[in-house]
């Protein structure tokens, strides 16, 4: 009987480095077959910015540019976080951000044509816990803001629900880490949202509630 493939295991424990910072996980997650996401992506897309950030950003999953350039918060909801970051009075230079899902999931109607994101499982999610267990453990942040609604079911469980909580400072423990926590929405729901200032106004309000703990 053949081998199973590593990714049929959902975990993406085989592959973290016995040691090394940030350098050393980015290196090695970029060989993570941890689950079968790896498949389709272009690559993995690991967590960026200060190795010793006071607050860590934690999204859902990189999207169709992030996946092409290989780092997280590029595309257009990156920008829009920037912005509000900013104005809530956090600067984007002094974070870390990365995803719960480190690789790109998507479905396309044909070659060629738009990749259109999908949410991923929490198989998928508990797979790639690792890495960010591992992120966590290095950067040692002192506040995570958790943005939408799948970052928070990664890190809080199944039952998290962003409407009921968001703007609000939660502490848990996340991974064996005793953790302050404030969720609120992903940007990307603001660029969708009917009443686009009005949503970004909501999470410039939460994240405000995020840089008044720092």
């Amino acid at each position: 009987m053949a081998d199973k493939a590593p990714e049929d295991a959902y975990t993406a424990e085989p592959f973290l480095p016995e040691r090394g910072g940030l350098p050393a996980l980015r290196k090695a997650a970029a060989d993570c077959r941890g689950c079968p996401l790896h498949r389709d992506a272009t690559q993995t897309v690991f967590g960026e910015g200060d190795a010793h950030a006071r607050v860590m950003l934690v999204g859902e999953q990189p999207g169709d540019q992030e996946d092409r350039q290989g780092k997280p918060f590029v595309g257009p909801a990156g920008k829009l976080l920037d912005r509000a970051l900013e104005e809530a009075g956090i600067d984007p230079a002094d974070a870390y951000v990365t995803n719960a899902v480190k690789h790109f999931k998507f479905t396309q109607a044909e070659p060629g044509k738009r990749r259109i994101h999908k949410a991923p499982t929490l198989r998928e999610m508990t797979a790639c816990g690792p890495w960010l267990a591992a992120e966590l453990a290095v950067v040692e942040p002192e506040l995570i803001v958790v943005l939408g609604a799948t970052a928070g079911k990664a890190l809080l469980g199944s039952s998290f629900r962003v409407t009921q909580v968001r703007g609000t400072v939660m502490e848990e423990e996340i991974h064996g880490r005793a953790e302050r926590l404030v969720p609120t929405v992903h940007p990307s729901s603001v660029l969708r949202a009917d009443d686009r200032e009005a949503a970004y106004q909501g999470l410039v309000s939460d994240l405000g509630a995020a840089a008044r703990l720092l």
